[in-house]
């Protein structure tokens, strides 16, 4: 299996580790200032991410602005987990080209743009993506009291650790 998909995969099987450990409830919870946003819209947001990857039109296109934003991800468990499943199912069994072109359609602020990329650099980048918003959830948890018991989760690969002086 090639690197960009094993760690794509390892990133995403965290949801899976927080999505036992939480009510339906804990995951519709926007309480949390200043952004009001749930655990459960973010990880419907980083699973719409994966889908379009999945969704290429006629002409070699991701569109990353064309999320299904299903509401019932991010507010059941169960319905979390079965998209998830869904996408890492997709990712076990894909034959991505990493280095083949792919178009990709996104929103850097100005309006819709196509941008070239290879598979390898929307995977990576979808990887990325999903870590941010693990960090965001992060937060969620802490405002929350939500421990899932995982020193890593939200954090980059590349965050110095910190070292404990005893």
């Amino acid at each position: 299996m090639n690197i960009i998909i094993h760690s794509t995969l390892k990133t995403l099987k965290k949801s899976q580790v927080l999505l036992d450990h939480l009510s339906n409830n804990q995951l519709c919870d926007a309480s949390v200032s200043p952004y009001y946003s749930s655990i459960g819209t973010h990880i419907r947001h980083i699973l719409d991410f994966y889908d379009c990857i999945f969704t290429k039109d006629s002409e070699n296109r991701v569109d990353l602005t064309a999320r299904s934003r299903n509401k019932d991800i991010e507010s059941d468990c169960g319905c979390a987990q079965d998209y998830l499943n869904l996408i890492i199912g997709r990712l076990d069994s894909a034959s991505f080209d990493i280095n083949g072109s792919v178009l990709v359609i996104d929103d850097l602020g100005l309006g819709k743009t196509e941008i070239p990329y290879t598979y390898g650099s929307l995977l990576a980048q979808a990887n990325s993506h999903t870590i941010h918003h693990y960090a965001i959830i992060n937060y969620i948890f802490d405002s929350l009291s939500i421990d899932i018991n995982d020193a890593e989760f939200g954090y980059n690969p590349t965050t110095p650790k910190q070292v404990s002086e005893e």
